[in-house]
């Protein structure tokens, strides 16, 4: 069958899980299922980026469509452009992860996010196509590969990063950004070159670090899954603050100007107030995900504004936006929807909006953040798992997660889910207490362990070596 979709798309070892011929299958079967005349491809810095870009484009183009290559652009760039054009788009990347993984993330027409109905269509579709190598129609020998001029063309377009930079730019209707001293942290990714360009052309003083990409060092000890390197950059030079991305560009978190992090939650909270205040929230609403702290729904309902709840994944923030006519919403990883200017999460376009809401304030991201929400102790742990979902419905799981509720009563949250993009279980414990959360989580991990004692080699390096730098996903 292969690769199955995850929470932002399919993802594997490049050249062996997500080898060539596979990525090629999988450019047939979206073409299949998303039919269209031309489709936009992009990619982050990875090594094996341009094979795995030429592979889904051969394949795209083998079954009829143009594909036109956009180069390294960030993954909400080439979802701007598929907008722009109306057409559906891909982009090679695996996001947060190191280089030796990789991906393939799609877009619908007009750079929307694939619904889960579509996305089992292009499953099907290419089991089908590794199972006989091509569609045959109710057993006829024809294939449906075209021959001639039906065969699809391939070409660059060398002003897709241009277009995308000038979007950023007009996002602020002709403010500026002068006086802001700001670090930028590109992870060596697809927004190397574009997000210090963008905050130049706004007028920041800016600072670009991990922005020589050499194809192996994306996220490596960098951008949001890394931000230490942020924080004693920040602090070094005196700057405002800093701005993390990720290997793709499509999140961001933040450090204040004395090196403290900023989560995903905390600038969705300062912007969800911010746009309330100036009458610019729609339905007077913001969406989040299962995952955002117990602290910001407080904070909310101290401000009169209404909090709805999704599963984890942008797509599914954005499903619920686009469902309400709602125009704000994100992810405490540091996806932060803005609907009415992008389709997408967009790190870059977050951190030109982050300085301006600063900058209008007059205040410094410390003290905005600290008055925007505070913070209960939440407490992830990954455990390693072969079959996630199978680990978390087990009996003795479940039962261990109502008794870890049961003694937190009101005072705190526990959410166990099946990672979408790993073979981990995630555990996250809220309390009003970190030593009672991190209790908490470690008898759950515990639990979690033994039941998958069975049938699944017990890996306890996993947790230890993730404990602290869980971004879900």
């Amino acid at each position: 069958m292969g690769l199955r979709f995850g929470t932002d798309g399919i993802r594997g070892v490049a050249n062996a899980e997500l080898g060539a011929e596979l990525v090629m299958a999988l450019g047939r079967a979206a073409a299949r299922a998303l039919p269209a005349e031309c489709f936009l491809v992009g990619r982050d810095t990875r090594r094996s980026g341009p094979l795995l870009q030429a592979a889904l484009s051969a394949g795209m183009a083998s079954e009829g469509a143009d594909v036109i290559d956009l180069g390294i652009l960030p993954t909400p760039g080439v979802a701007f452009h598929a907008a722009e054009r109306a057409c559906p788009a891909a982009v090679v990347s695996a996001s947060h992860n190191l280089f030796t993984d990789n991906g393939v993330k799609l877009f619908a027409t007009g750079g929307l996010k694939l619904p889960d109905a579509t996305e089992v269509a292009i499953e099907e579709e290419l089991g089908r196509v590794l199972e006989r190598g091509r569609f045959l129609e109710d057993g006829a020998p024809e294939s449906r590969s075209p021959v001639g001029h039906g065969v699809g063309r391939l070409w660059h377009e060398p002003d897709a990063a241009p277009r995308y930079v000038d979007h950023l730019v007009g996002a602020l209707n002709g403010r500026d950004l002068t006086g802001m001293r700001v670090v930028v942290d590109c992870a060596n990714g697809a927004a190397f070159d574009v997000a210090p360009l963008v905050l130049e052309r706004l007028g920041a003083d800016v600072r670009a670090i991990a922005n020589r990409p050499d194809g192996a060092n994306i996220n490596d000890g960098c951008g949001s899954t890394h931000p230490e390197l942020l924080s004693a950059e920040v602090v070094a030079n005196g700057a405002d603050l800093g701005l993390a991305l990720d290997g793709d560009a499509d999140r961001l978190l933040a450090v204040d100007h004395t090196g403290a992090l900023i989560t995903g939650d905390e600038l969705l909270s300062l912007f969800a107030t911010d746009l309330a205040g100036r009458g610019g929230l729609a339905g007077n609403t913001v969406v989040v995900t299962v995952m955002t702290n117990l602290g910001f729904r407080l904070a909310m309902a101290a401000a009169g504004i209404t909090v709805r709840e999704t599963q984890v994944g942008d797509r599914y923030v954005l499903e619920a936006l686009n469902a309400d006519g709602l125009t704000l919403g994100g992810e405490q990883s540091g996806h932060i929807v803005f609907r009415d200017l992008a389709t997408t999460g967009d790190g870059v376009l977050t951190g030109v909006l982050l300085l301006d809401l600063i900058k209008r304030s007059g205040a410094p991201l410390a003290e905005l953040a600290r008055a925007s929400m505070k913070r209960l102790p939440q407490v992830l742990e990954n455990v390693a798992a072969a079959r996630p979902a199978d680990a978390v419905a087990a009996p003795a799981v479940q039962a261990e997660v109502a008794a870890v509720e049961a003694e937190l009563g009101g005072r705190g949250r526990v959410l166990l889910r099946a990672s979408g993009t790993e073979p981990l279980v995630r555990v996250m414990v809220e309390a009003d207490n970190e030593a009672v959360a991190r209790a908490a989580a470690l008898r759950l991990c515990a639990v979690v362990e033994t039941a998958l004692a069975p049938s699944t080699p017990p890996e306890p390096s996993v947790r230890e070596k993730t404990r602290g730098r869980d971004v879900p996903a």
